[in-house]
């Protein structure tokens, strides 16, 4: 099983960010390097969610903050490992549309969140089409 180690701090932040955006979707970009046995997440940029037909639902990541990510990563030494986003009143699993929009070789932090607060986050990557729970370490 792969590993994302990742500090409480940030997944605080991301936590914050999804707590504030229900009942839509959020989504944003994991920074960081890779590892042996995983990545190393640095740090956690949210991004504007550009869905605008299906928001509680779907999320389209701005490819702008993607660039500025980029590059901003790139400026420090790092790189783009993942994204992470939330799935309002479902649990932290990834969809059929998460699959098909997905990259081998990145994370996808996903955090479930209702009414009361988050209820679950859970990681994943896409290998041979399908995606595998990776463990989170903060």
């Amino acid at each position: 099983m792969t590993i994302v180690d990742i500090s409480k701090e940030l997944l605080q932040r991301i936590k914050t960010s999804v707590q504030a955006g229900y009942p839509y979707e959020t989504c944003g970009l994991l920074i960081g390097e890779q590892a042996r046995a995983g990545i190393r997440v640095q740090d956690a940029i949210q991004a504007p969610n550009l869905n605008q037909e299906r928001p509680q639902a779907r999320y389209e990541l701005d490819p702008k903050a993607l660039l500025t990510a980029d590059r901003a990563a790139q400026d420090r030494g790092l790189e783009i490992v993942g994204i992470w986003h939330s799935h309002p009143d479902h649990p932290a699993c990834p969809s059929e549309t998460d699959r098909a929009a997905a990259w081998e070789g990145w994370s996808y932090i996903i955090v479930s969140v209702t009414p009361h607060g988050v209820t679950e986050i859970r990681s994943w990557r896409l290998a041979d089409n399908k995606f595998v729970e990776e463990e989170i370490q903060s």
